[in-house]
């Protein structure tokens, strides 16, 4: 059965690791990346990526993306969103924080974010703008 609105709003929400799919070229598949993303009910889901990055490059030139996010346990459950992309903005200790403690040990989360400085560099903040959704939750079959 489709999840109704609240429910995928709340499924997304919660830490799964997404697939991003982008169209990159018109003669191939969408490029498709796992990543940890964000969002809160209501509002827009946010990525961070480096600005030189396949994903970026494909991104900025579609100017839009999708987001898959599922599980299998206890049910197997996905909601799949796609949107524009309204905006980026330059990333921040705060944002990079942010995203690190939803999906990392709260002992970890320094450890990581300085490995992400010194050995992963720059990033940026990918917004998008949910407009389209799919979702399904098969219960306990």
């Amino acid at each position: 059965m489709a999840l109704s609105a609240e429910e995928r709003e709340k499924f997304l929400a919660e830490p799964h690791i997404g697939a991003l799919s982008v169209v990159e070229r018109p003669d191939r598949a969408p490029l498709t990346v796992p990543l940890w993303y964000q969002y809160t009910p209501g509002g827009e889901l946010w990525i961070r990526t480096s600005p030189r990055s396949r994903k970026m490059k494909a991104i900025e030139e579609a100017g839009r993306f999708s987001l898959l996010a599922q599980r299998s346990t206890p049910t197997v459950r996905y909601v799949s969103v796609e949107g524009t992309v309204p905006r980026t903005e330059p990333d921040s200790p705060a944002r990079a924080r942010e995203m690190a403690s939803r999906y990392l040990p709260a002992e970890k989360v320094d450890e990581y974010l300085e490995f992400e400085r010194n050995q992963v560099g720059e990033h940026i903040v990918v917004f998008l703008r949910p407009e389209h959704w799919l979702s399904l939750d098969m219960g306990t079959v």
